[in-house]
């Protein structure tokens, strides 16, 4: 179920110049930020859960998360090359799943990997909270790429609507309306780290079994569904 040369071609369309220019920027930003902060303020650890969660989750990890996951796709199915791919012997699942692999690897590497980084700067990884954040920014990267896949193979917008999707219902309506915080991944992410980082760092309005398995639902549904549009695509093509 994952293909070397299909890896290979999604890792080249994420990581060319103009797309990895924008996903550098922010973890750059992140981390930036977390050296500034340590210098001015030093350590502490409701400053550090505030840019933590507050910046690097909430805003950072699914911005980081359209970008790879729309463009692991999208920009194939926009100039037509998809169609190439499609003309090989390869199966349309086969083709979703080593891209949302890519998208995962990606995105947890310009998210993940730099919460943790930002969080030893900011209080020494202090009640393990860098643990926490990272732990859950590694959970929400796999939801991410899973659903803006999907919108890229169901629209030609794929970005604007990963774009509202995270600025607009999660950072936005999820922060008024707590009955919508249910239906935030970063919600669902958070209900895991929180049981990496120390007692009390880390909170969410999500039940651990139930973030788990909405978790599982969304990433499992979202990835079979986008196999299924892709083949939609394929006898669209032929006919």
């Amino acid at each position: 179920m994952f293909h070397p040369t299909v890896a290979r071609l999604t890792y080249r369309a994420l990581l060319g110049r103009r797309r990895a220019l924008i996903l550098f920027v922010l973890p750059a930003l992140l981390v930036a930020l977390a050296v500034a902060v340590r210098a001015l303020a030093g350590a502490d650890d409701a400053t550090a859960g505030g840019i933590l969660g507050g910046f690097a989750l909430g805003t950072m990890v699914p911005l980081i998360g359209v970008i790879a996951g729309t463009g692991a796709i999208g920009p194939e199915i926009d100039d037509g090359s998809v169609v190439y791919l499609l003309s090989k012997p390869v199966s349309r699942p086969t083709i979703i799943l080593t891209k949302l692999l890519v998208s995962i690897g990606v995105t947890v590497a310009f998210s993940a990997v730099p919460v943790l980084l930002a969080g030893y700067l900011l209080n020494g990884n202090s009640q393990q909270i860098a643990v926490g954040y990272a732990v859950a920014a590694a959970i929400a990267s796999v939801a991410y790429s899973a659903l803006f896949l999907l919108f890229g193979t169901i629209s030609r917008h794929a970005v604007v609507f990963g774009l509202v999707y995270a600025l607009v219902w999660e950072a936005f309506v999820g922060n008024l309306v707590p009955g919508a915080r249910t239906l935030s991944i970063q919600q669902w992410a958070l209900a895991i780290g929180q049981r990496a980082a120390g007692d009390g760092a880390i909170s969410s309005d999500v039940q651990l079994p139930l973030a788990i398995c909405l978790l599982t639902a969304l990433t499992v549904g979202a990835t079979w569904y986008a196999g299924r549009r892709l083949k939609a695509l394929t006898l669209a093509g032929e006919e």
